[in-house]
């Protein structure tokens, strides 16, 4: 399909065409040369019609065609019984034409000076790419991209792709639609936690329908000069509608989209009214679709919303196990590696799309330290903790602070392993053992996480007596979860919690772990020996001296 840029060189193209041959037409001589003794036989037949003298020729018109003959063969007495004209070499309409054609370049040279200096007029005018921003932040246009990126490059988005891909096909066969009297979707929004890839799945849908793609971010929209905001969205419409079909994209359109109201914000809501006046003035020919991205879909304002301007809403959630796999898949291709991607995938839950990437890169860059031929798994083991919660370097600990540590440890890891929750290796420096989710849990689910964090307290009560002050973030991500069962998920002992429910629920999680503390404890001794050895152990070696001890 091919962009109004190429549109407009195609129709100056035809244009100078359609000129010269005009030009051609008229000045090439079509006349048929002939002797003195032919034209003298002309004359003689009375077959002559018109008889034209011009400086190097005399033409004769007749019913079968014109003809000439040199001025210098030719004498006056022959044209005695004939009304002679005098041809005029310099026609005007030939004068016309060649300004026309001077102008024609003229101007066409003065656009293309115009985009390398990035000189701009007017849109009723002569232009070249629309301003953005004031003199202030000097001259800078908008200008298009041809996205790059594909489908085939995302992994796990077979939903978003399906909602997206009758998009894509009305912006490549418009009238199937409009016959049927269908209108194209204005706006389509994004909704999803950042890093899933709402960015690429816009740059993949403009890449797939072969159209412009506009980017702007919505924090580029606010000003400090008031106006100039909305000015920029004003622009940024106008150029997608010159080179229609295309697509602009806003990312974190929250920042210029948020409710208005409350604090008072002049600047934001006239670039927020200039926003919702832009997109209710599309008409169904426009060919420009909105897509924008949001993580905080709460916090929108109720009118850009409202069918007619985004009609569509896709969400795109934190990639499943299947879906990691697919991501991991399109990552590794190019990397030599000896992995079980299924493995991998399992060790990653709760990563984004984002995430993988940097797991997979890390890996990659350690292999590559470490000199090795191929990646393995255990290289994923080393950098997950640094991609999840970054590097931290375990303090210097002196023999009693160590020894703590790896009781603490031992009995998380060994909690964890027993009730199958999902982590792959526990290292002595690790802050958290799982990763946080929001995926909807039972309240036995609940109850297990909830063992495995208070189980560091609770082995190290046992043995020394007290616990050391590292155990405050495993227990305030236990008061967290707790306050949820209680006030949020209806999970107390009535669904309007007591004030003391969840001191209740937080002591009888603690006794029970303290008490399947005791009953593990020759595994809890062997996983500190492992610990004390080696400063790390996985979740296989857990589950084989569960086995074999209990």
């Amino acid at each position: 399909m091919l962009t109004s840029k190429n549109n407009r060189l195609a129709l100056y193209v035809s244009a100078g065409v359609i000129i010269v041959l005009i030009l051609f037409a008229f000045l090439r001589d079509n006349s048929e040369a002939i002797t003195l003794s032919e034209a003298t036989m002309i004359l003689k037949e009375k077959s002559v019609k018109k008889v034209v003298v011009s400086k190097e020729y005399v033409y004769l018109k007749t019913d079968d065609g014109y003809f000439k003959i040199a001025s210098s063969q030719v004498t006056p007495k022959m044209f005695v019984d004939y009304k002679v004209e005098v041809g005029n070499d310099s026609n005007i309409l030939v004068y016309i034409l060649f300004i026309v054609v001077i102008l024609g370049l003229g101007s066409l040279l003065l656009r293309i000076w115009q985009k390398k200096e990035g000189i701009t007029l007017s849109t009723k005018g002569i232009s070249g790419d629309i301003p953005l921003g004031s003199s202030q932040e000097g001259i800078s246009s908008i200008k298009s991209t041809n996205s790059d990126v594909s489908f085939d490059d995302i992994g796990g988005i077979s939903d978003v792709k399906i909602e997206l891909e009758e998009i894509i096909d009305f912006m490549k066969n418009p009238k199937r639609y409009k016959s049927f009297g269908a209108r194209m979707p204005r706006g389509v929004l994004l909704v999803g936690p950042p890093g899933v890839g709402k960015t690429m799945i816009a740059k993949a849908v403009a890449h797939a329908a072969e159209v412009p793609f506009y980017y702007q971010s919505g924090a580029s929209f606010v000003q400090i000069y008031v106006g100039m905001g909305a000015k920029r969205v004003h622009d940024l419409f106008s150029a997608a509608k010159k080179n229609a079909p295309s697509i602009i994209f806003i990312d974190e359109i929250d920042a210029v989209g948020k409710k208005r109201g409350g604090e008072r914000n002049d600047e934001r809501e006239a670039t927020l009214n200039q926003l919702l006046t832009e997109m209710d003035g599309f008409e169904g020919s426009s060919g420009v679709i909105v897509v924008a991205a949001t993580n905080k879909i709460e916090v929108l304002d109720s009118a850009l919303l409202r069918a007619g301007r985004f009609d569509r809403r896709v969400f795109v959630e934190l990639p499943t196990k299947r879906e990691r796999e697919s991501i991991l898949m399109k990552y590794l291709a190019k990397i030599p590696h000896e992995l079980d991607v299924k493995v991998v995938a399992n060790m990653t839950v709760g990563f984004n799309g984002a995430s993988l990437a940097a797991l997979v890169n890390e890996a990659a860059l350690l292999s590559l330290r470490q000199n090795d031929f191929h990646m393995t798994i255990e290289h994923f083991h080393q950098v997950r903790d640094k991609v999840m919660y970054g590097k931290k370097k375990l303090k210097m600990l002196n023999d009693k602070q160590k020894a703590y540590r790896i009781t603490y440890q031992a009995a998380k890891v060994s909690i964890a392993t027993y009730f199958d929750l999902p982590f792959e290796k526990l290292m002595l420096s690790n802050e958290k053992l799982t990763p946080s989710s929001d995926e909807p849990f039972i309240k036995e689910e609940l109850e297990f996480r909830l063992k495995m964090l208070l189980a560091g307290m609770a082995a190290c009560d046992i043995k020394y007596g007290e616990h050391s002050s590292s155990a405050v973030n495993d227990l305030s991500d236990a008061k967290e979860i707790v306050s949820k069962m209680c006030r949020d998920y209806g999970m107390g002992s009535s669904l309007i919690p007591s004030s003391d429910e969840e001191r209740t629920i937080l002591e009888r999680q603690y006794n029970e772990a303290k008490e399947l503390l005791v009953a593990m404890s020759g595994v809890i001794k062997a996983v500190e020996e492992i610990l004390l050895e080696r400063e790390s152990i996985t979740k296989e070696s857990v589950k084989k001296l569960i086995d074999e001890i209990l």
